[in-house]
């Protein structure tokens, strides 16, 4: 069994800012202190810090103003911190970077190449996704199920592979987003489900671009989901 990563101090501190951020102790739309000000505040270094307010960036939290210091964009779903550590919402966001493109790409190919047996296979998966959703379940398996489905009308086995090897982290994180969307309104499940029979139209309809399109859009809502605020530039 592969040794846990210790945390880094830069680890410690986007931990830290990220708390401070739920509680509203920086709001959204608020400015941060200064570096310098966060590096006496955690008693580390400003380089440390600067990595800390990078990663936040990457992560589309904060935005950095030229010669006006960092800015809170957005927070975590309060929510989500009941079903995940703080310091995991890093590697959600990364994972769901990666599926954006190569789920995209997929999407695409498999409008091109989709035979009946494929398009069986998606119906069947989204049928299940939509009768669980109707009791109020999770679905992680059916959406899986769905989206493999997709990665194998390609007809390239790369694209299954990858999402077969990446099956534990995806299913955390549409775990995570399938949780707060139970909490949420009616609305939000129906738009869920809604951008799935999008994707599954443009493959039907033989229209990669419009699949490819679809599949990123819905990718990216799911992890937009999981967070509240704006990330207007």
């Amino acid at each position: 069994m592969a040794e846990t990563r210790r945390p880094t101090l830069a680890d410690q501190v986007y931990d830290q800012l990220m708390a401070k951020i739920l509680d509203e102790e920086y709001p959204v739309h608020s400015r941060l202190p200064a570096e310098e000000v966060l590096a006496q505040t955690f008693g580390v270094s400003r380089p440390i810090v600067r990595a800390a307010l990078s990663r936040l960036r990457d992560d589309g939290i904060v935005q950095s103003r030229r010669g006006s210091g960092s800015y809170v964009l957005r927070q975590p779903d309060r929510q989500l911190i009941s079903f995940a550590p703080l310091e995991s919402i890093s590697d959600v966001q990364r994972c769901y970077e990666f599926r954006i493109d190569v789920e995209g790409a997929a999407a695409a190919w498999a409008a091109r190449r989709r035979d009946d047996e494929d398009l069986a296979a998606m119906d069947h998966a989204y049928q299940v996704m939509e009768e669980t959703y109707e009791q109020s379940g999770l679905g992680v398996e059916a959406d899986q199920m769905l989206h493999l489905a997709v990665a194998r009308a390609t007809k390239n086995p790369f694209f299954a592979s990858v999402l077969e090897s990446l099956g534990e982290q995806i299913a955390f994180g549409v775990k995570l987003s399938r949780s707060l969307t139970l909490l949420d309104k009616p609305a939000r499940q129906e738009l869920v489900l809604a951008e799935h029979r999008a994707v599954l139209q443009a493959i039907r309809l033989q229209q990669p671009e419009v699949a490819e399109a679809t599949m990123r859009h819905h990718i990216t809502a799911a992890k937009d989901r999981m967070f509240v605020g704006s990330q207007d530039s």
